[in-house]
């Protein structure tokens, strides 16, 4: 099934992780209509700007597959809540290798999202915008036009964990 024309429902179950487990990672028909808002005003804009390939490093995840993963979560009474926006269909995690910092300064630039991270890699720097400085991949989220967010963050390691500061336009 394809999302948009040039993303397929298949590239964004795609999970070894899940397949080694027998994982079932399928979406529910309200995650589909997600996984489809965000191919259609995200992914397939970005893929047209590119003129090239654009590979879904993560894309749809079920509760389960987040879990074995270590993706966004909290414990409300003791079980296990996944949070990650992957969950529901409305985050991909985008990987251009080299070129990460394009894909990101094109969304940043010229798309509504709810939220773009800049992944590890390279700290963002005033040369990011010339390839200095590159994120190991782009993570986006969409919600929908009036719920979007529109928040920009950085993904560092602090003592071993994940941690998150908001984008400062300063490093651009």
């Amino acid at each position: 099934m394809k999302l948009s024309k040039n993303l397929s429902l298949a590239e964004v179950m795609r999970s070894a992780t899940a397949q080694r487990h027998g994982i079932v990672n399928e979406p529910t028909p309200e995650h589909l209509q997600n996984l489809m808002r965000i191919a259609e005003h995200i992914f397939q804009p970005t893929r047209d700007f590119l003129g090239s390939p654009l590979f879904v490093s993560s894309g749809y995840r079920s509760e389960r597959l987040n879990q074995l993963i270590g993706g966004s979560h909290k414990y409300v009474d003791g079980k296990y809540i996944a949070t990650s926006q992957h969950c529901k269909g409305q985050a991909l995690d985008l990987d251009q290798g080299d070129e990460n910092w394009i894909v990101f300064n094109y969304i940043k630039l010229n798309l509504n999202f709810d939220q773009l991270i800049w992944e590890f890699g390279d700290e963002p720097c005033v040369g990011y915008a010339t390839g200095l400085c590159n994120p190991s991949w782009v993570h986006v989220s969409y919600v929908s036009p009036e719920k979007n967010r529109n928040q920009i963050l950085v993904a560092y390691k602090y003592k071993g964990k994940t941690s998150y500061r908001v984008w400062s336009d300063q490093e651009v």
